[in-house]
């Protein structure tokens, strides 16, 4: 039984490990680190981020992310908590 509760524990913080985000900064992250780091993010969207960032200037708040498209307000608040800006 205690193998099953070990086992149990260690499925449970590999799928959180999994599914949680880093903090990153989109100002200044490139693409790679910001798709690695944020959820429901890959590369491309990623990569639209910078493009984004190099077309307007900096974001000065985490939310301006979803003016980028492809990028809406459910995945903003998936990640807000993970998005820096300075």
């Amino acid at each position: 039984m205690k193998t099953i509760t070990t086992l149990a524990a260690l499925a449970a913080f590999a799928i959180s490990s999994i599914t949680s985000a880093a903090p990153v900064n989109i100002n200044t992250a490139s693409a790679s680190e910001i798709a690695e780091a944020l959820n429901g993010i890959g590369l491309s969207k990623a990569q639209a981020i910078v493009e984004y960032r190099e077309a307007y200037g900096e974001f000065s708040r985490a939310d301006e992310i979803v003016f980028v498209r492809g990028i809406g307000e459910s995945t903003f608040e998936k990640n807000k908590s993970d998005i820096l800006v300075k």
